[in-house]
């Protein structure tokens, strides 16, 4: 009966792999959709702008025409006898001419201002698109992993439906707290750099017309500041989700460098150390131990508020040791919740490549964390 149970969850399962994978692609389709509209929006924006310079500066021309051309016909009005029809005629005819094709491009000059105005709405938007769309395919691509690698690892383990089907809502929680974590991310990060750079364009625009050049470029200096900032802070979000370089580079590399930028972003001080003979791990073991690492600094940091973290990591032929050490707050183990999925999280981890875990913490004293998984890559 239990047998027939995991069947249907790991027939289940896999549907919900294919549906999450399937909506994964569909979001992935709308954001490049987006993304091109936006490029090409983007480029309509700049020659309206461009129009709108051109069309203001041929107006200013005109209506310096205009004026000499009403003094003309002041001079004629004033001397009246001193022309001829013919010649009264032309000047009158040269100046109503001029006043329409001045009131011409004032017009066109509004229109080309609405346009602009239409264009840098519909960017804000469709960047706000193009963000929802690289969140969500970021959140389903964690939601894979777990049911991918995580979830089919535990399958094997677990062999009642029932203890499957706990660690299954235990996994959903932890994947509705990292959506709301990587939704906060977003709009306070990325989301919000890129508001403020429409919102400095605009004020580019603004220079330029009415202070000078050189003001404006100043400002765009101060727009590319942003840029790159924005950047940073996405790909540090990309990061965190995957890093490529551990499929690339292995796990010492890729958690070496992890550990630089998490010590630089929140300038907190993390000493990495290595033992060992350093080479390639099967899949399973890298992204794994990676991942354990990674929950135990992030819970150092923001949990613990550690200031100093030691992370140590030896290899072995037979075994791998990992040993990371904060000087948090700490707290009471007798007393931690019995439902932090973190903790639960990293302990079914390390119990599905038949390891152990062990945890030393207290209160004011900080957190030493021993991981010893042994490597069976046969």
């Amino acid at each position: 009966m239990a047998k027939s149970k995991e069947k249907t969850l790991d027939y289940i399962i896999d549907e919900m792999i294919d549906a999450v994978s399937n909506s994964k692609d569909e979001i992935f389709s709308i954001g490049e959709d987006s993304r091109k509209e936006y490029e090409k929006l983007k480029h309509e924006l700049e020659e309206t702008k461009q129009s709108v310079l051109e069309i203001i500066t041929e107006g200013d021309d005109l209506e310096q025409k205009v004026r000499f051309s009403r003094v003309r016909l002041s001079e004629v009005s004033q001397n009246f006898n001193q022309y001829n029809e013919e010649q009264i005629r032309e000047i009158y005819d040269q100046t109503h001419r001029l006043q329409s094709e001045l009131s011409m491009k004032r017009e066109k000059e509004r229109n080309l201002r609405e346009r602009r105005d239409d264009l840098e709405r519909r960017l804000l938007k469709l960047e706000q698109t193009v963000a929802r769309a690289e969140g969500l395919v970021g959140k389903i691509s964690v939601v894979l992993n777990y049911l991918s690698d995580d979830f089919k690892q535990v399958g094997d383990l677990l062999q009642e439906a029932h203890e499957k089907q706990e660690f299954g809502l235990r996994i959903i929680e932890a994947q509705e707290e990292e959506r709301r974590r990587l939704s906060r991310e977003m709009h306070d990060g990325p989301a919000q750099m890129l508001a403020n750079i429409l919102l400095r364009s605009e004020l580019i625009d603004r220079t330029f017309r009415e202070r000078s050049p050189e003001e404006a470029l100043k400002e765009i200096k101060d727009m590319r500041q942003m840029v790159r900032t924005s950047l940073h802070e996405v790909r540090r979000i990309i990061y965190d989700l995957r890093p490529m370089a551990l499929d690339d580079l292995g796990l010492i590399p890729t958690m070496k460098k992890y550990l630089a930028n998490m010590s630089e972003y929140n300038k907190v001080e993390i000493q990495f150390t290595t033992h060992g003979k350093e080479r390639r791990l099967n899949s399973k073991y890298e992204v794994a131990l990676f991942r354990l690492v990674q929950e135990s600094v992030q819970n150092a940091i923001k949990h613990a508020e550690a200031s100093a973290i030691q992370v140590k990591v030896e290899i072995t032929e037979s075994a791998i040791l990992v040993v990371i050490k904060d000087d948090g707050k700490g707290f009471d183990l007798s007393h931690k919740k019995e439902n932090s999925f973190g903790l639960v999280g990293m302990k079914e981890r390390v119990e599905m490549l038949d390891g152990h875990l062990r945890i030393t913490s207290r209160v004011e004293q900080g957190t030493t964390i021993f991981i010893q998984v042994p490597l069976n890559e046969s």
